[in-house]
Order: structure tokens, then sequence, then C-alpha cells
């Protein structure tokens, strides 16, 4: 599925595949008031990766909800809503105004993006974040992801306790705090000073939050970070992951999500694999300690 803020078919030309083969489409993160975002340059490439640093531009969730998610239900795939909100109570005002919908299958809850001004990061603080995932829970039947970030000790222990207040998912990981500098104006290259790193150079930073949060928590894992071939898919599989999403790769490559569907079910079959859900079960056996090491 696309990661939040990186598959726009609202103001964006007609998609060049099919979007009903995805396994979801994760829509653009929507705040409860409209907002424009963040000042110019937005965007920086870097060695590796890309900073951005777009601010959660949004029409406001009752202009999303009337205007832009039908288009998104129109396209084949269960859509889920990423939500960010600047307190608790705002994550719970936006979580009720979707709950009714039968449209949205679940909501991502973006706790964690580096590029707004929060008075704290909820991801950062684990009081705050099981707070708004708590109040989310409680206007709200519908499945809960909690998108977590990058620059903290322990990912594990922030999606223990989003499990704790009752988050179904964590989403790991967001974009990590980055900046660069232009050396002939010597200043920097965004127009917000700092924004996310996203790219190859995140894949190892998110294999290795996956692998935390499935060893500290007991509900799904979607991995994402840096993912652009099938060889990081697999890797992100094997770390914990249940799912994964695709965020920069589909920039320089709009056929990134469809491709490496294919490519994914062409490695199976030549592993001799019918399914994900057995891949996930030989991945589980091989990281099974024998007699011998225990």
């Amino acid at each position: 599925m696309p990661a939040s803020g990186t598959f726009d078919c609202h103001n964006a030309p007609a998609l060049p595949f099919d979007a009903a083969i995805l396994g979801a489409i994760v829509v653009k993160s929507v705040t409860l008031h409209p907002q424009k975002g963040n000042p110019p340059p937005r965007l920086a490439e870097t060695p590796s990766g890309l900073i951005n640093s777009i601010g959660i531009p949004s029409p406001g969730i009752d202009v999303f909800i009337q205007q832009i998610l039908p288009v998104y239900t129109a396209l084949g795939s269960p859509v889920i809503v990423s939500v960010a909100g600047y307190s608790a109570n705002e994550y719970a005002e936006l979580v009720a105004a979707l709950d009714g919908l039968k449209s949205v299958e679940a909501i991502e809850l973006n706790l964690s993006c580096p590029n707004i001004r929060y008075h704290r990061m909820p991801a950062q603080d684990k009081d705050l974040l099981q707070e708004c995932v708590a109040m989310a829970r409680g206007a709200t039947a519908k499945p809960l992801w909690a998108k977590l970030s990058p620059d903290v000790p322990s990912v594990g222990e922030m999606a223990q306790a989003a499990e704790v207040a009752g988050a179904d998912a964590c989403t790991v990981i967001n974009t990590t705090s980055a900046m660069m500098v232009n050396i002939h104006t010597l200043r920097p290259m965004i127009g917000a000073t700092r924004g996310g790193l996203s790219g190859p150079a995140l894949l190892p930073i998110a294999l290795a939050a996956v692998w935390d949060a499935t060893h500290h928590a007991n509900i799904p894992v979607i991995g994402v970070g840096g993912i652009s071939t099938v060889e990081d898919v697999v890797a992100v599989f094997a770390a914990g992951a249940s799912a994964v999403q695709i965020g920069t790769a589909s920039f320089y490559d709009p056929m990134a999500m469809p491709r490496l569907i294919g490519e994914l079910d062409r490695y199976l079959k030549d592993k001799g694999i019918a399914s994900i859900e057995e891949l996930k079960a030989k991945i589980r056996q091989s990281q099974t300690p024998s007699a011998e090491e225990v």
C-alpha cells in the first residue's frame, strides 16, 4: 500500500495502473481545520534519500469527507484515512468524524510527522501518545493504526504503549528529522530549515524499528521506510512486518507498487512459496531458536 502523503489521485493526472491491485490506499494526512503547509522550498534530494517538509497542507476534515474521500473510494481498494491532530482532543474529533463512514476501512493516527509544529510530538512522548490513542479509541470502533517515529530511544516501547492504549496496529516508521545546506547560499535547502528524511537511506533504520516493534507489541506492524526493491520487501517481512507501505520509491518510479507486487509474486513462485502467509510462517520458523541454540 502507499505510505500516507505519497499517493495523490485527487490533484494528479490519471493513475498509470489500476489501484484496485493494492492492498489498501492510505491517503495523505488530513487535519481538523484547513491549513496551508510549510513555506517552499519543500523538497531537497540527499545521497540515497529525499528530505521533505510539506507540512501537511489540508482542506480540513469536512471538505475532505465531502470532496476528496469519494475520489479515493472509487478506486476499488480499501481506504485508510490518515489523520493528524495537534492535541488528543483533535485526534478524537477527527476520528469521530470518520467513524460512521462505511467507505473508511481503518484510520491511521499520524502521531509522528516531523514537519509540523507540535507543542510535543505524540510519538516521542509515551504519555501523550497513549492519551491520543486512547481518546481516538473512545471515538470509533474502526481499526486504529498508530504511526510511530524513529526519533525515540525505543520504537518498541512506543509500539507497546500504543497497543496498551487501544491501537490495533502500528505503522513503523515515519521519516526521521534531517536537513541539508546549500553551500552556495550557506542557508538550509528547506524553507522550514528541517524536514523528514525518506528513501533508501532510511531502510536500515526502518528494519531495526520494525524488529523492535514486533518484539515489544502483540499487534500487527506495517513496515515503511526506504523500500524500493523486492529484496527490501522481503527484508521488512523478515523483520516482522505484516504488511508494507511504499513511499519515496513511487516518486521516481510511479509504477513502483505494481512492479513490487509482480516481483514479489515471482519471488514466491521461484521459492516454491504459495502465499505471503506461508512466507511469514517460514520466517517465524527460521527465527525460532533450535534446542542447540537455546
